[in-house]
């Protein structure tokens, strides 16, 4: 079961699934600062995309800050591009975490536009390993698209979709959705 809304001329979208599966002119890594793989969805993208996108991460870039993002090509994935975004560790919610959050979102959002992306596929940022809880993050998240959009009416980007992992996940950025929705009335 998927959800959407439209911002401006952008579909956003929901939906339960496996991000290295989806097609998309660009799928989103949820990456770490040292742009060197790791865990959960960052582990999962990188095995399917093959070692060429680390060979292109290890020549090109020498990490990245939290709330930054870079951009690869997408070697076995069926996308373009991958935006290799860092979300920070979540350590209570009094270390500018909501900020980072937001800012790894929309620096996403840049580099996708500037690569001339249509859709982009996005994974929930921070949820997993880095602990940021689903409730919070989701809102960050899509108040975070919402806004970009809002910034950049003429993007080019004409559909961004959630992917997400598990039903848990989807249920919380699905409340986050409707929350606002209702703000929005």
């Amino acid at each position: 079961m998927s959800s959407e809304s439209t911002v401006g001329d952008t579909q956003v979208g929901l939906t339960g699934g496996d991000i290295t599966r989806f097609a998309a002119d660009v799928i989103v890594n949820a990456a770490n600062t040292g742009l060197r793989g790791g865990g959960g969805v960052d582990g999962a993208i990188h095995a399917a995309a093959g070692p060429g996108v680390m060979a292109e991460l290890l020549a090109s870039y020498a990490g990245c800050p939290t709330g930054g993002a870079v951009i690869t090509y997408a070697g076995d994935l069926a996308a373009r591009w991958i935006v290799h975004a860092v979300g920070p560790v979540w350590r209570g919610g009094g270390a500018g975490e909501a900020d980072q959050l937001a800012s790894a979102y929309s620096a996403a959002l840049d580099l996708a536009a500037g690569a001339g992306a249509t859709s982009v596929a996005f994974p929930a940022i921070s949820c997993g390993v880095y602990g940021y809880p689903l409730e919070r993050a989701a809102q960050v998240a899509l108040g975070a698209v919402r806004d970009w959009m809002s910034d950049h009416p003429r993007s080019g980007v004409e559909h961004i979709t959630f992917v997400l992992r598990s039903e848990d996940v989807l249920d919380a950025f699905r409340q986050a959705h409707d929350r606002l929705a209702e703000q929005e009335e």
